[in-house]
This record gives C-alpha cells, structure tokens and sequence, in this order.
C-alpha cells in the first residue's frame, strides 16, 4: 500500500448508508494528522480485508462507505446482532478528498466501552490499518483541537 500526500479540494460524499447496530456510544476521538491518504483501489483493498474479517464471518469488524469499526469479538446476537461483542471504535474517511479517486482517514475513534477494555485511538487505528499492512506510528495521533481561523473564509 502507497500512501500519497496531495492538495486539499474535491467532492464530497453522497448516498451513505449505514448498517444498524454500529452507532457507538460517547466516545473519544483524536484527529489523524497528517491524515493517511489512500488511492481509491488502496481504500477498496482495506474494505475487502475489512469485510473478509467481518463481525458475521467470526472477525472483529464492520465495514460501511464512511468507516471501519472494530468490535472485541464477532457479533453473538439473534438475528445478526451484536449481542455480548462490544464496539470498541472506528476509523473515519472521507471519499474524493483531498482530490478525485483519493481516499483521507481522518479520525480515529474509541468508545468509552473500548476505553474501558483498555483501548485507545492508536489501537483502533492500528488494528484497521494492520488490515492492510500499513504501520501507523504514535505520532499521527492528535487530539481533536478547533481551528486558529476558519479555513474557508477569507479574511476581512
């Protein structure tokens, strides 16, 4: 897997559905800076892996358009439920960011019940990156902190 630095800009997302039983519970997040940026067939091949180790095929996680979750163990439920597994967090993207046909991971996720199983963003985000062989060092972890200045707005 390449990982690609490029300019900010693109289109956005639509038609995102989501799976039930992935809503987490509050949560703590920490920003992925530099964000890790994927070619689009990069981001396929981590879904692919995602999904071959899916919670319903005896894996730890759930894969839908916007993240990655990882859960403690496979879902145990009737009808295809979580039952006893318990979501630990996930790793968010955005699609055509920075440009077309790119991928952008840019947060990392942990949910209280993933602190308490003793968790953390950087375990999360290793844990989904291990999916397709990338190595994630400590120092991509940020906590989430507002902007000095809006971005997007020209000054006065």
């Amino acid at each position: 897997m390449t990982l690609h630095p490029v300019p900010l800009g693109g289109p956005s997302l639509s038609g995102l559905r989501l799976k039930p039983f992935v809503v987490a519970s509050p949560a703590l997040s920490s920003h992925v800076r530099p964000a890790l940026v994927l070619a689009e067939r990069e981001s396929r091949a981590l879904q692919e892996a995602a999904q071959a180790q899916d919670v319903s095929r005896g894996g730890r996680f759930t894969s839908n358009a916007a993240c990655i979750q990882v859960w403690d163990r496979p879902w145990d439920g009737p009808d295809g439920e979580p039952g006893a597994a318990v979501h630990l967090g996930s790793v968010d993207w955005s699609y055509d960011t920075p440009v077309r046909h790119y991928v952008t991971i840019y947060r990392a996720m942990v949910t209280s019940a993933g602190v308490a199983a003793g968790a953390s963003t950087l375990s999360v985000l290793r844990a989904v990156m291990s999916l397709s062989g990338v190595d994630v060092d400590d120092t991509r972890i940020t906590a989430p902190a507002p902007p000095t200045r809006d971005p997007f707005r020209r000054p006065a």
